[in-house]
């Protein structure tokens, strides 16, 4: 039997995996929509092809970009910053300081 005190918390919904996650669908269905549409030989696939390689850059830029926005806008440190990995505050001080 499943007592409600032993349950396991729920993981909290972060924006930045909604984002990612959005990304990934919004990129899956438009190769799958280019697929069928190149596969039935539309007029038009040869146009969705340019939209398509168009959006596999663009939607991921986008995706980056808010992300960045929203560690600035927070205050933390996401993935997206620029600085070359260094994680922690302690690491972005310069030796000797």
């Amino acid at each position: 039997m499943w007592d409600k005190n032993t349950e396991k918390p729920r993981k909290k919904i972060n924006p930045r995996r909604v984002a990612a996650l959005a990304g990934v669908a919004l990129l899956a269905a438009m190769y799958l929509i280019t697929l069928v549409v190149a596969i039935f030989d539309q007029e038009n696939s040869g146009r969705l092809f340019q939209i398509c390689l168009a959006g596999t850059v663009a939607i991921p830029l986008l995706i980056w970009v808010y992300i960045w926005m929203y560690g600035k806008l927070s205050g933390r440190h996401t993935m997206a910053d620029l600085d070359l990995g260094r994680d922690t505050p302690e690491d972005t001080q310069i030796p000797g300081e």
